[in-house]
């Protein structure tokens, strides 16, 4: 049947046209859904809440609204696009197999609230991918419940906390590197404790002294990231969390680097006591948008008790849930988002012990390669051999020619590229932190390379023209800052008279 008349139905746009809203497509009688007849008895609903009038909603019809989202997506950057080396962010390509695994329909269609014993497979899965996770990062128990990785961090924090609350003390502060993942003063604000920095070395490492100086008997611990932000790996470990434990503190393990030394180095052989991974950086899960996802939380045997709870445990040979004894109680409800889980365990039972040591040599050795080709225009601040990211400087850039860190990653879409990490860590001037991640090929790689170097080349021929990137992108410069500071979060369709 042919649609009724109404606006005209927009076409492909090209460079930077504007895209029309649904409400400039829409039109009286048009639908992009259509629903059987109904086949039980009308009847008339006394809900207060309910509405009187239809709702002023777009009235599309299915081919427009589907080419009008498709232009939309096109407009974005994706990790299926190409490469994206936002440091610490960890955006990887993600293998389809995983999506694949959490489609299965036994597993989709489950109800959340179903009870064990008829969801002994799932239990088996979220224990399976525990059992993984505890090997590799040396710990005993842990929870997959925080639905994301700052969601972790507060579990882990609330763990220190019953765990001196257990022991009759109550220390106050919790000791952050200066070059510690970006959540952790945040995430130590909202557990009740006072953040205290600790300064970097000339190294980019934790500086010893500095510690050993601020650590007393008011310290509950510890939040660091290793290889830190900067892209190092703490070589002091051990000795600083000896600096720690010598208080009764706890060494709490910032897992969003954790896929640097996968399967090479294990957190709990190094001293930790409390490590929260972020299961899309480590093991291909999906990222962005605030979800859905997961921070799993392990620990070591004497915090087992304290773990959120129920967690699957196997009693006489059957899986059941179990509450620990000491259990801070739920984080999140339904047990976390279990087909996040599945997608991890999909992709650590793929790729196998080997295979995943294989991601942490990888990712190294794709940010070894890069830095190397990097030019003279962007400064390593830090030389040390990083590990799977490293921050770049282009402070020598902008004093020869007033080409800031964000003008460069502007550039890189013109060059087909995400923009790196910029500005952090804060302990680097015009920061640009780069993570080429392990599935990037050695071509990427090298791409990536001459995409920074021509756009520092560009620079000293014609700034303004770097300073006015992206050239090629429908959108070209917006305000970055206005959307934050001047909401608009409120839409009204306009009505036919």
């Amino acid at each position: 049947m042919p649609e009724p008349a109404g606006k005209a139905t927009a076409t492909p746009l090209a460079g930077g046209a504007a895209e029309p809203t649904l409400d400039a497509l829409s039109a009286p009688g048009r639908r992009a859904s259509s629903f059987p007849p109904l086949d039980v008895p009308e009847r008339e609903l006394d809900l207060p809440e309910s509405i009187s009038a239809t709702p002023a909603l777009p009235e599309v019809a299915e081919r427009d609204l589907v080419a009008h989202v498709t232009r939309l997506a096109h407009r974005n950057f994706a990790v299926d696009l190409g490469a994206y080396p936002l440091g610490s962010c960890t955006m990887k390509y993600n293998p389809k197999v995983c999506d694949w695994a959490a489609e299965h329909p036994a597993f989709r269609d489950l109800h959340p609230a179903a009870p064990a014993s008829l969801t002994a497979g799932t239990l088996e899965v979220i224990a399976e991918a525990e059992g993984i996770l505890c090997e590799l990062t040396a710990m005993e128990r842990a929870t997959f419940q925080p639905p994301a990785g700052a969601a972790g961090e507060m579990t882990g924090l609330l763990i220190m906390r019953a765990y001196h609350e257990s022991r009759e003390r109550d220390p106050g502060v919790v000791i952050i590197p200066d070059s510690a993942h970006g959540t952790n003063p945040a995430s130590v604000t909202l557990a009740g404790y006072k953040a205290h920095q600790i300064p970097s070395n000339n190294r980019g490492m934790v500086d010893i002294d500095a510690l050993r100086d601020a650590v007393d008997d008011n310290v509950a611990g510890l939040m660091l990231t290793n290889p830190n932000t900067l892209g190092l790996f703490e070589q002091d470990i051990v000795e600083i969390a000896q600096v720690i434990h010598d208080v009764d503190g706890l060494v709490y393990y910032d897992g969003a680097n954790l896929n640097a030394i996968l399967g090479v180095a294990r957190p709990g052989d190094m001293g930790f006591d409390i490590v929260h991974s972020n299961l899309h950086k480590t093991f291909a899960t999906p990222h962005g948008g605030g979800g859905p996802g997961a921070g799993p939380v392990a620990v070591a045997e004497h915090l087992v008790d304290f773990l959120p709870g129920p967690i699957p445990t196997r009693v006489d040979g059957e899986m059941r849930w179990e509450m620990p004894s000491r259990s801070i109680g739920r984080v999140h409800g339904n047990h976390g988002n279990f087909l996040v889980v599945l997608r991890a365990l999909t992709y650590m039972r793929a790729l196998g012990g080997p295979g995943l040591r294989r991601v942490a040599e990888r990712s190294v050795l794709n940010a070894r390669y890069l830095e190397s080709l990097l030019g003279d225009d962007y400064g390593i601040p830090y030389p040390d051999p990083c590990m799977h990211e490293f921050v770049a400087s282009a402070a020598a850039l902008k004093r020869a020619t007033g080409v800031r860190a964000m003008d460069v990653a502007k550039a890189l879409l013109d060059h087909g590229f995400h923009a790196p990490t910029m500005y952090f860590p804060l302990v680097v001037e015009e920061a640009l932190m780069i993570e080429p991640t392990e599935t990037e090929s050695p071509e990427t790689v090298a791409a990536l390379a001459d995409a920074f170097n021509a756009i520092a080349a560009a620079a000293h021929e014609d700034a303004e023209f770097v300073q006015g990137s992206p050239h090629r992108t429908p959108v070209a410069r917006p305000d970055d800052a206005l959307a934050a500071r001047q909401p608009v979060l409120t839409w009204q369709m306009s009505r036919p008279e």
